[in-house]
């Protein structure tokens, strides 16, 4: 006879992870729950929680929703029931009336979430494929600022607040973006008050980015899809580029106040010349509809890349869509090594991401029909177009044409800051 050389291990089962044992929980207080005050509710799940044993009161919470506290309570009440009934109730005891207890922080304090949201806003960072944000304060640096603001909450309570927003404690991650800037805050509220100024004064703020080049064809896609059970999509086995089908290039154009955007999908190179192009064909298909009166237009984009700082074909391509548009355009660029920080990144490529996953992405018009089919519960709406043009590579601006661009650094960090406006006549 053969003999295993592994140990024999034994296996147990939590109740509180039972399934079977949480669903008969349920059905059971389902049934019981119209019929039960708040008190007799208590010593209900207290009963039920003693006769599971270990984990009982972690499996009642689970099932009914019943909070521990509560039945810790209502374990007290049994075993002092039991030994002597008490002739007066005791404060646990005593029955609640429907509707009682007290308010939610939020319905007492209007303010408190948008305070909140306004002092995480400028400072959230995440993994751009990812729709979850996370915040550099602490709860605790957060829950003083918010008393400041004369708000009566803790450290726990914000918490709480910052989990209903999508936000969530994150350990490290290999997503490390460089060394940090001196002036890397600083610019970063520069950038939040720009945008708050044009917002007030109704015109527009949009971030652009290039989102991640897609090998087009029946290549492996990250993520899972429903599918009749054994019978996945066959895709490839190696993903190396289709000589004939080659890749999309994505650039996006995302308007902050709207909640809507533009994607300009190339076949070619990404390049500044491409980069001016999305945000041509933005302003002509949704920029100038949405805001007819405007006058200035607020780009807000990362440090490098085809709509780098040091690019100088980036700026003269913005020289010329000005020119065209009429429109002085502002230019603030994120620091050199937060390129994860784009607003696009969290609030328009990420669901993108999300809507095409498992999917391979068989050809371009397959790309762009699945990019401008993504949609959120918050109203995100994003238009998509095919950019058939070809665009060369290495581009050179020489000092005389360079010279010749209205632009005006801004007095803080000039060569992160400027506009440019039409050139005179």
């Amino acid at each position: 006879m053969e003999t295993s050389w592994k140990p024999a291990l034994r296996y147990t089962t939590s109740v509180a992870t039972d399934p079977a044992r949480i669903e008969e929980i349920r059905s059971r207080f389902q049934d019981l729950a119209p019929v039960m005050d708040e008190r007799v509710t208590r010593l209900w799940a207290a009963g039920e929680a003693r006769s599971l044993g270990r984990g009982g009161i972690a499996a009642v919470t689970k099932a009914t929703g019943i909070l521990g506290k509560r039945i810790r309570y209502g374990i007290r009440d049994l075993a002092e029931m039991q030994d002597s009934p008490p002739s007066e109730p005791s404060r646990e005891q005593r029955v609640r009336r429907p509707g009682a207890g007290r308010k939610a922080l939020t319905e007492i304090d209007a303010t408190l979430v948008p305070d909140l949201e306004s002092l995480i806003a400028p400072l959230t960072r995440g993994d751009p494929e990812s729709p979850l944000r996370w915040t550099c304060k602490s709860v605790r640096k957060l829950a003083e600022e918010l008393r400041e603001m004369g708000h009566a909450i803790g450290a726990q309570k914000v918490s709480e607040l910052l989990h209903d927003l999508d936000y969530s404690l994150q350990g490290t991650s290999k997503t490390r973006e460089g060394s940090a800037h001196p002036d890397r805050n600083a610019q970063f509220e520069h950038i939040n008050a720009r945008a708050k100024a044009f917002q007030r004064a109704g015109e527009p703020v949009v971030s652009v980015d290039t989102k991640k080049k897609e090998l087009v064809g029946d290549f492996t896609n990250r993520g899972r899809e429903w599918q009749p059970a054994g019978e996945p999509v066959p895709v490839r086995v190696h993903d190396f580029v289709d000589k004939h089908l080659g890749k999309a290039v994505p650039y996006g154009v995302y308007d902050v106040a709207r909640n809507e955007g533009w994607v300009n999908v190339g076949i070619n190179h990404d390049t500044s010349e491409f980069a001016v192009e999305s945000l041509r064909r933005w302003w002509r298909r949704m920029g100038r509809h949405a805001y007819p009166d405007a006058t200035r237009l607020l780009v807000t984009a990362d440090g490098g890349g085809s709509n780098g700082y040091r690019t100088r074909l980036w700026k003269l391509e913005l020289q010329r869509f000005s020119d065209e548009s009429g429109l002085s355009v502002t230019v603030a660029h994120y620091p050199p090594g937060t390129s994860k920080w784009n607003k696009i990144e969290h609030r328009m490529f990420c669901h993108i991401t999300q809507n095409w996953r498992g999917r391979p992405l068989e050809s371009v018009a397959t790309i762009v029909s699945l990019i401008g089919s993504t949609t959120t519960k918050a109203g995100l709406r994003i238009k998509a177009g095919l950019d058939k043009n070809h665009y060369e590579k290495a581009i050179r601006v020489s000092d005389d044409e360079l010279a010749n661009i209205n632009i005006k650094p801004h007095s803080f960090h000039g060569d992160w800051n400027y506009t440019i406006r039409p050139a005179p006549e």
